[in-house]
Formats: structure tokens, sequence, C-alpha cells
């Protein structure tokens, strides 16, 4: 008797590996993280970003994987970890891998921030050429405390603190100088189906 052949989901999009390949930190890490997250759900948009930022003398790479799926947000992350010194001395590499999955009606709010050079010669359409994405689903809430004043400009009392919440979640930066143009208007296509789905 032949025992039935064990179902795989299918894979990852073309367009997504594709972008987490080209990424190049870890792309097969990478894409059995997402993949695990997705659990076989369709891919309707998605954003890959990658940076590399430097402490001293370490170089740290930090990929972000957001993916919107007809009912979620999987947000995936990878950094670069110092390991246990082996008998060399050297630290052996290390990465680890975080997803997180949101649902669509958790999400509170897309904001996004277009950085626009020469507004006075701005052409329709254009959008400039950096745009950040934020995404807030009420996990994360930044406090931005200030020293409370009155209208009085003589006054010296001590008035305290006032400040504002805000839900920052996740916020990446795309540039079309350090990022190129197309991963500029991946951001822009992903931003547009995320602010779609708000509200729904």
């Amino acid at each position: 008797m032949a025992t039935p052949t064990e179902h795989r989901p299918a894979p990852l999009p073309e367009s997504l590996t594709r972008d987490i390949e080209r990424a190049g930190y870890y792309p097969a890490l990478v894409a059995d993280v997402v993949d695990s997250a997705l659990a076989g759900e369709q891919v309707v948009s998605h954003l890959v970003h990658q940076e590399t930022t430097f402490d001293h003398d370490t170089v740290r790479r930090h990929i972000t994987v957001l993916v919107l799926t007809p009912r979620r947000l999987v947000i995936a992350h990878a950094d670069d970890h110092h390991g246990e010194h082996g008998e060399q001395g050297d630290a052996e590499a290390v990465a680890t891998a975080t997803s997180e999955v949101v649902p669509l009606s958790a999400v509170r709010g897309v904001m996004l921030t277009h950085v626009v050079a020469t507004p006075d010669s701005y052409q329709p359409g254009a959008l400039g050429r950096e745009l950040t994405v934020t995404l807030g689903w009420g996990t994360v809430s930044r406090v931005d405390m200030v020293p409370a004043v009155c209208g009085d400009p003589s006054c010296e009392a001590d008035h305290g603190y006032e400040g504002t919440v805000t839900a920052d979640d996740i916020s990446l930066r795309v540039s079309a100088a350090a990022d190129g143009q197309p991963a500029l208007e991946q951001a822009m296509a992903f931003a547009r189906a995320m602010s779609a789905t708000i509200g729904r």
C-alpha cells in the first residue's frame, strides 16, 4: 500500500525570493523564516529592507522582510550577533531571526513620510526620492516628553511635563540613492497595499 506524499506548502513567490536573495543576508535562512511564518498563505505584497551599520570596528547587518497577506502582516527580522569564541580565539558567526504575525484587524495605522528635494519644481506623481514607512499595531509606543510651559514669559513655576504617545512598532527608511529606485518603488507599492487594508 502506497503511503500518501507529504503535503508541502507552495514556495515563496519568485519576486519575494528574488528580493531576499538580492539583499544577500543569509537568503536561505531568511526565506525559510518567512515561509514558516506565512504558513502557506497567499502573498499580496512585500518589502525587503537590508541595513548595514558600523559600530566602532564591527559591521552589523540587519534585514527586515514585511509581507502582506489577505489576513495578516508578517514581519521577519534577522541580525548579526557575536557568537562564542572558539579554540582559535575567533568568535563564530551567529545570526538570530525572529518573526511576528499581526492580524490586519490589529494594524492601527500606516504613516508615510516623503522626503522631496527642490519642492518648488516638484513634478506630480514623483513623491520624492526617499520614503519612510511606519506601521503601528500597538505593541510598541514611543513617549516624547518635554517640559510644560505656560503663556507667561516671566513665570518660573514648575509646570511638570507634557508629551505625546506615538505608536511606532516598525519604521523603515528607503532611499533611491542608497537602496536604488526599484527598492523605492517596491516600498511605495507595499505602502499603498498596506494603506488600502486599513479600516476594512
